[in-house]
């Protein structure tokens, strides 16, 4: 009996599973470290590697140099749906070369694959242009089209990467988008929690530390103020009950994965205190000081709500002030949307066991895909170590996640016609 258009493309996955190794070496080659978020050369690897496939037009954009991205249409048989892949290039800085036991320019040892962006997220890449290359020899038997959008500035936010093209290229406004981002293949995450980044300034009169009646301490404030702003964590939020199942029915999986309480996190809102500056020496009151803080929220409270919660707490001390950052909305995908029951259903398919969706606790650029309404999830390797030294990856899930993704966007293009 001859073979169905998707069993060809899962014999070819099986067929070429081994080339994603080779793809990421090749990005791995090319550090594309942030700062100062030089992508170039790790653009034009991929570009090259993308060029490979049937009927793939690849091209490099870039918005403010060195800063590239690379945007990769394959397009099916006929007018249809636009399925969308991103990943970002850029990723933390190597650091201290000596410290790695192993090559931060990319090493494979036994089933390991090492680099600095091994996980986040060159790994996630590399999967997303085998798929391409792949579905590129079955292009004749899915409609509408594959886009990948790769870029160059996400651990920067994104204004020149993803945000950037998104604003000027439509081809990257799809029907739904899957974001290879870290994390796991067994976790699929359909949101992200909110963000508000702020630096909270005390005033007050230095001096003679010894002479306290004649001083005010702004060290002093500051702590009021820290302190005021961890309240924010016994604040109960009535997560809508469509989330709030979904991540507390993901738990036994994700925490597994992510550690025990993340269930919890993904429910409340979190008070991450990073930076204290102030005052110059123990005996002398200080004349100022400042802390930097990053506060998440989840589903169920809005960013305008919670600027007003913070702006009241700290309305009544004196001498305290506070400047915004950074902000983002929460923002989701119905965890019953087509494509959330698409990448989970790939996943179980590829691994045999059975994966979850969830929130996110981190924010990635899929946030940029939902505020344009576009469907997203972010589904992407289990990344060890990373930011630190010696970051790595499984072989063996680098190659499922590959088959993952090629099989959601080949059922997702063949299930139904749509305009893009």
């Amino acid at each position: 009996m001859e073979q169905s258009p998707r069993e060809s493309l899962k014999l070819i996955l099986e067929e070429r599973k081994g080339e994603v190794v080779d793809i990421l070496l090749k990005l791995l080659a090319a550090p594309s470290e942030n700062p100062p978020a030089n992508t170039e050369k790790v653009a034009e690897n991929a570009l090259n590697i993308l060029r490979n496939g049937r009927g793939i037009d690849a091209q490099v954009e870039t918005a403010s140099p060195p800063i590239a991205n690379v945007v990769a249409v394959l397009r099916g048989k006929s007018v249809g749906r636009r399925m969308i892949f991103n990943g970002h290039l850029d990723t933390f800085e190597i650091g201290d070369r000596n410290a790695w036991s192993t090559k931060p320019t990319g090493q494979v040892l036994g089933n390991r694959i090492y680099g600095r962006g091994a996980g986040d997220m060159k790994g996630g890449v590399a999967a997303q242009i085998l798929a391409a290359l792949c579905l590129a020899e079955v292009r004749d038997h899915f409609d509408g089209e594959l886009v990948l959008a790769l870029t160059g500035d996400e651990q920067s936010g994104g204004e020149h990467g993803t945000a950037y093209l998104l604003d000027h290229n439509s081809q990257v406004l799809g029907d739904a988008m899957i974001c290879g981002d870290a994390g796991s293949p067994n976790v699929v995450r359909f949101g992200e929690k909110g963000t508000i980044w702020m630096t909270v300034r005390a005033e007050g009169k230095a001096g003679h530390g010894a002479h306290a009646h004649l001083t005010t301490n702004a060290i002093d404030r500051l702590i009021r103020a820290i302190s005021a702003l961890k309240s924010l964590e016994d604040v109960k939020i009535d997560v809508p009950a469509s989330v709030r199942h979904a991540i507390e029915d993901a738990a036994p999986v994700s925490e597994g994965i992510n550690g025990a309480g993340e269930t919890k996190v993904l429910k409340s809102i979190t008070v991450n205190v990073g930076t204290i500056s102030g005052g110059t020496r123990c005996n002398l009151a200080a004349n100022d000081a400042h802390a930097t803080l990053d506060i998440r929220f989840p589903p169920g409270i809005t960013l305008a709500d919670m600027q007003e919660r913070i702006a009241s707490l700290l309305a009544d001390l004196p001498g305290v002030s506070l400047e915004i950052d950074y902000t983002l909305e929460v923002n989701m995908t119905d965890p019953k949307a087509e494509i959330v029951k698409t990448v989970l259903g790939s996943g179980e398919e590829v691994s045999g066991q059975t994966p979850v969706a969830t929130m996110r606790v981190g924010s990635s650029d899929a946030a940029l895909f939902r505020f344009r309404n576009i469907p997203s999830v972010t589904c992407g390797l289990t990344a060890h170590n990373m930011g630190d030294v010696d970051e790595y990856v499984d072989v063996r899930e680098l190659e499922e996640l590959a088959q993952i993704y090629a099989l959601s966007a080949f059922d997702f293009l063949t299930s139904a016609k749509g305009s893009s």
